[in-house]
């Protein structure tokens, strides 16, 4: 008699090893949703972290320029104020459109939210494919 042709041998038979198999699709599939949850989370707190440090950059730069613009204004009032006025707000102009072309061109290169998840997902799909 050939033992792996018993069924009750090799932990009960063909119900035992689907019941296998979907045991393990369903860990898989639940330590994938945790990665999922994981990247979401640490993507949210990036992204917090990085709008307070912009807001305080744009915020105490922006007023450091301003009374920059206006101690040299003031400093050059007699003899050549419409000339550091007209340099000033070209200045101020070249760097916003610096910023919003750097906004522009963020923007379109997009996230790297769940890459890590992609990737294994991929890995999972080619082991089980070649099996």
């Amino acid at each position: 008699m050939d033992v792996g042709a018993d069924p009750g041998a090799g932990g009960g038979g063909f119900g035992a090893r689907v019941r296998g198999v979907g045991a393990t699709a369903l860990a898989i599939l639940k330590i994938r949703l945790e990665l999922l949850a994981t990247e979401v989370e640490e993507e949210k707190l990036r992204l917090a972290s990085l709008l307070a440090y912009a807001a305080a950059a744009a915020f105490f730069v922006g007023f450091g320029a301003v009374f920059l613009a206006l101690f040299i204004t003031v400093l050059l009032w007699d003899s050549q104020r419409l000339l550091a006025l007209g340099i000033f707000t070209a200045v101020f102009l070249t760097a916003g459109a610096i910023a919003a072309f750097t906004v522009i061109r963020l923007a379109r290169r997009g996230s790297r939210l769940f890459a890590s998840s992609i990737t294994e997902l991929s890995e999972d799909y080619d082991a089980l494919r070649n099996d």
